[in-house]
């Protein structure tokens, strides 16, 4: 089980690395196409994506929360076991009780979100309520709370801001840059490649984003069953919740990572290109993971 958390942290931080290198190969190679760009194209684009993000940070908590309907449970009689779970699980964690709230659909689901263990909230669906016993709730819950001790919405919004710099970037490519880019004779291949590279730049840094988003999934997963000492009831849970296989009511794809299994119904990829482009690792792979712990 440490290994396995040990191996999931490194990888999320190798594929940040990665994504930062990508963003500084893009800001020179903006440059060089663009003779009167210099490095101030990635400045912009950064200053922009931050002040998007310092939105986020701020509010993307209550944004996400009155996107899905939540309402916040205020006295333990409300939903007795939750809150007790909820509460139990905190202390064993080592972290604030986060706030609680109960979002009314059938689909089994549910997800952390808030900047810190401080401003966390949990938000679990009443269809998931009546479908799990304790133990598996227990596993859900402490999932949910592994993402909160490891600061994934902190590392989120990192990548977000990566993936917004390169997208804002490319955009700007696309729609003012080649008219302005130096002479073709000045390095007509290198600009070529640059123009393709800036193209494909924000399509990567996505597919990067949703990695690391996997990446965490699977870091969650093993914290979760860290926390309980029984992975076996957060792997009941996902079968359960993979065999329900109700979508949500009310979500979008910019708080699918947030879920803990992808919220909405798959398109009609094959199996590993719904994978490539998905928020969540294979559901069956999870439960594995967790049997051989």
């Amino acid at each position: 089980m440490y290994s396995q958390i040990d191996s999931n942290r490194r990888k999320s931080w190798l594929l940040i690395f990665i994504f930062i290198g990508l963003l500084t190969a893009a800001g020179w190679i903006y440059g060089y196409v663009l003779s009167d760009a210099g490095p101030s194209a990635l400045i912009i684009a950064l200053c922009i994506s931050l002040g998007m993000t310092l939105i986020s940070w701020y509010a993307g908590d209550k944004i996400a929360l009155s996107t899905t309907g939540a309402q916040e449970l205020t006295q333990r009689n409300q939903f007795p076991t939750l809150w007790n779970v909820v509460e139990n699980l905190a202390i064993t964690a080592g972290i604030p009780r986060p706030r609680i709230y109960i979002i009314e659909d059938e689909s089994p689901n549910a997800f952390a979100t808030g900047r810190d263990p401080v401003h966390a909230s949990v938000a679990v669906t009443t269809g998931l309520l009546r479908r799990l016993e304790k133990v598996e709730l227990e596993g859900v819950l402490a999932h949910e709370l592994g993402h909160v001790k490891n600061m994934d919405i902190r590392l989120m919004m990192l990548v977000i801001v990566l993936v917004g710099t390169l997208t804002i970037m490319g955009d700007y490519f696309l729609h003012f840059g080649l008219g302005r880019r130096r002479d073709k004779e000045q390095g007509g291949p290198i600009i070529l490649i640059g123009i393709a590279f800036m193209v494909l730049a924000p399509l990567i840094g996505q597919l990067i984003k949703l990695a690391i988003s996997r990446k965490r999934e699977y870091l969650a997963d093993a914290s979760g069953a860290l926390l309980t000492r029984y992975p076996e009831g957060l792997a009941r849970a996902l079968e359960k919740i993979r065999d329900t296989a109700i979508p949500m009511q009310r979500t979008s794809s910019a708080t699918n990572h947030l879920w803990i299994s992808e919220p909405q119904a798959q398109g009609g990829f094959s199996q590993k290109i719904s994978a490539l482009f998905s928020t969540h690792p294979p559901i069956n792979e999870r439960i594995i993971k967790l049997r051989q712990m």
